[in-house]
């Protein structure tokens, strides 16, 4: 079941790699200052953040660009198995959603790792599976990504 092969996952923890990261509540949606109850609601503010954080370096539509790696398109190459050769950021295999959610939370965005919260990081991670292809029938959290493998 492709549910259960979340790709996307990746791509959301990739794109976290870049952009400002600002926190400030001010500067938010209505939509980040509740916790997302459902799929449907982190790919919500999953976009929004990705939007703000992340398609600067990885495009609009998850395609990569020369600061950033292809998030979206499993078949094209977003989110190998194996780190790409010549990486110096990510050096772990990305079998499950969670490999790419620890990814992400440690070392995006490059200028400061682990400065968004975990509902954001994970909202990312749902709007990116969204854009693979890939929905679930129940909220992302790091239990259901580690049981989730990434799509081969």
């Amino acid at each position: 079941m492709r549910s259960h092969k979340l790709i996307g996952w990746a791509l959301l923890a990739l794109c976290m790699a870049c952009g400002d990261g600002d926190e400030d509540d001010s500067k938010d949606s209505a939509m980040t200052k509740s916790s997302p109850s459902s799929f449907a609601q982190q790919v919500t503010l999953g976009q929004e953040v990705y939007g703000q954080s992340c398609a600067g370096c990885h495009g609009a539509m998850g395609q990569g660009t020369d600061k950033a790696p292809r998030v979206v398109g499993l078949d094209e190459g977003a989110l190998p198995l194996k780190p790409p050769s010549g990486r110096k950021v990510r050096t772990e295999d990305f079998v499950t959603v969670a490999d790419v959610a620890n990814f992400v939370v440690a070392k995006m965005p490059p200028d400061k790792p682990g400065s968004l919260s975990t509902d954001k990081y994970l909202a990312v991670l749902a709007f990116d599976l969204k854009a693979n292809g890939i929905n679930l029938d129940k909220k992302l959290d790091l239990e259901v990504a580690e049981g989730l493998t990434i799509p081969r």
